[in-house]
């Protein structure tokens, strides 16, 4: 084999190993059809995102995620892929499902969360998981609800005891 193919390929998998080791999920796509504008609009709304797309060979692929640890992903390894590599466990998944939307040539296979392997319907769930801002601001309302509940009440109170009159001196 030819030195700089195999030196090309190494860096590939490290490269990929590099993605699982940094991202909480990766998600695998089918992104045949869709045209380089497409794609380049897909790889634009991803890095908003905090998320990034690369085209890998399979047999790669597999031998990253052996190296990494990671579990197969056996039968959605075949054919053309793109695969996802996000920050932030839903970021990558639910820009892919609001962009298959819109553009049906792009199919989403499965994907690897918290090393678990997961099909498509899968990583549709984990795209409707509001992302890390989101849960600070559900915790924080959680935690502001008995706090305000006490004020209005308190405040009802006093308002209740100011309506009402004073009692006649004799």
């Amino acid at each position: 084999m030819n030195q700089q193919a195999l030196e090309a390929k190494k860096a590939a998998v490290a490269a990929v190993v590099d993605g699982l080791k940094n991202s909480e999920s990766v998600t695998v796509v089918s992104y045949q059809g869709l045209t380089v504008s497409e794609f380049q609009e897909l790889r634009r709304t991803l890095a908003k995102e905090n998320a990034c797309i690369g085209v890998y060979k399979n047999t790669l692929v597999r031998r990253a995620l052996k190296e990494a640890g990671d579990a197969d992903l056996g039968e959605i390894l075949n054919g053309p892929n793109a695969f996802v590599f996000s920050k932030e466990l839903s970021n990558g998944p639910k820009v892919l499902i609001k962009f298959a939307r819109f553009h049906q040539k792009l199919v989403v296979k499965g994907g690897l969360a918290e090393g678990k392997v997961l099909n498509a319907d899968e990583v549709k769930v984990i795209s409707k998981l509001p992302n890390h801002d989101g849960m600070i601001s559900m915790l924080l309302s959680c935690l502001q609800a008995p706090i305000t509940k006490f004020a209005a009440t308190v405040k009802a109170i006093a308002d209740k005891s100011a309506e009402a009159p004073a009692p006649a001196a004799n």
